[in-house]
């Protein structure tokens, strides 16, 4: 059953949330970090990205840049940029996006619930990637980014968040994408006790997006129980900071494949090897952005293509059966013989928010084609995570992404 907790927030005061709240750390490169924290001074990627406050060859991964972190959020926490909540609360935390919505229960997860798999996952970790964010969380002694969890929706929770939303809120701003983001603070004891034990009773909890967040934030309550033999469970390092929401509310955007050579074929003995898997349609020049299940755009030499697999070989599997496995499985791996897209240079990934037009350029710059997807759903996600199975990777592009600062949990 999940442990999901309110906690003390550390959050920035009303009048200046909009200028702190941060798109995640991982967004951005150095380059555009810098550019970030120089636009905008009160940006919370100053502390995410803390390299920034150094020269340009400084490695972004000293000891020095997580302490200038931590020192930078102390400083902004006396100068009173930032508030602590006197009591134990949750937030709904509002996201609107093209006029559609979604509102997530900001509170604490248990790393044991992590650890026995209460929480799920559905991708792998890699421990470089880890290490980063376990040095930022441990030296700054917080968690300075949501995670982002999805939930079967129940209607108790729902029925709360409903009613809160009718009072006024404690921030609600425009960021500069146009997206809006409204936060309610839900204090009353009865509302808190209510939704602590609908969570109770709840199985599962997913992780939609934050793998190795999630893992850094596990691994440095390990640490810190290591060094505290004597713990109850009950102090804050054994909790992260996350944002659940009701799965029917969430939306996925498809991530899209572009290549940068059709391995030593020519155009039309790459069509022929294709057409062994998939019936190939010729669209024309107009962009085609598949709109069933094991349907993909091709683009290729100024043409757009529909490829459909073949009924022989799709599958039922969770795994086995989703768009980005039947891509790997029967097109990218046999013929373009690209095997690790994590690590073949020659594949790269765009994300669906780009539009198609984004897939065109590519291909017209520096890549030779295309390939447009129909968007993992979030039940698929769930029944992948449900079996105990790993989604290939950049399966799911989740929009629009959680802000960093608004809420940070410290660990004690």
């Amino acid at each position: 059953m999940a442990a999901i907790k309110p906690f003390k927030a550390v959050r920035p005061r009303e009048d200046i949330a909009g200028r702190v709240a941060a798109l995640p750390y991982d967004v951005f490169n150095r380059e555009e970090a810098l550019a970030e924290v120089l636009k905008e001074p009160f940006s919370f990627l100053k502390i995410d990205r803390a390299e920034t406050q150094f020269a340009k060859d400084f490695n972004p991964y000293d000891a020095k840049v997580y302490e200038k972190a931590r020192d930078i959020l102390q400083k902004m926490i006396s100068e009173g940029i930032f508030i602590k909540e006197n009591k134990d609360c949750y937030y709904i935390y509002e996201l609107t996006m093209n006029g559609r919505s979604q509102a997530g229960l900001v509170g604490c997860a248990s790393i044991d619930d992590y650890l026995h798999n209460v929480i799920k996952k559905h991708e792998k970790t890699r421990e470089e990637k880890e290490i980063d964010r376990i040095n930022h969380v441990d030296i700054c002694n917080a968690q300075t980014g949501p995670i982002f969890l999805a939930y079967r929706s129940q209607k108790t929770i729902n029925d709360i968040v409903e009613k809160i939303k009718r009072e006024k809120p404690i921030y609600d701003f425009i960021a500069p994408d146009q997206i809006r983001h409204t936060v309610w603070k839900i204090a009353n004891e009865t509302d808190i006790e209510k939704i602590a034990r609908v969570f109770r009773k709840i199985e599962s909890v997913y992780i939609a997006d934050g793998h190795h967040r999630t893992a850094s934030a596990v691994k440095v309550g390990l640490k810190r129980r290591e060094a505290n033999p004597n713990y109850t469970g009950e102090e804050e390092f054994n909790f992260f900071l996350s944002v659940l929401f009701p799965h029917d509310q969430l939306m996925i955007l498809d991530y899209n494949r572009v290549v940068k050579d059709l391995n030593g074929y020519t155009k039309e003995e790459f069509l022929k090897a294709v057409s062994q898997s998939f019936l190939i349609e010729n669209i024309g020049q107009d962009p085609y952005k598949p709109t069933e299940k094991a349907a993909f755009g091709m683009y290729l030499e100024g043409v757009w293509y529909k490829l459909t697999a073949k009924k022989e070989i799709r599958s039922d599997d969770p795994v086995e059966g989703l768009d980005v496995s039947l891509l790997q499985n029967y097109l990218l791996t046999p013929i373009l013989k690209i095997k690790d897209i994590r690590t073949d240079k020659r594949i790269d990934f765009v994300g669906g928010i780009r539009g198609l037009k984004e897939l065109e350029r590519r291909v017209n710059s520096d890549m030779k084609v295309a390939f447009a997807m129909s968007p993992t759903s979030i039940n698929e996600l769930l029944n992948v995570s449900d079996a105990g199975q790993l989604m290939p990777p950049k399966s799911t592009w989740f929009e629009p992404k959680l802000r960093s600062g608004l809420f940070i949990h410290e660990l004690d």
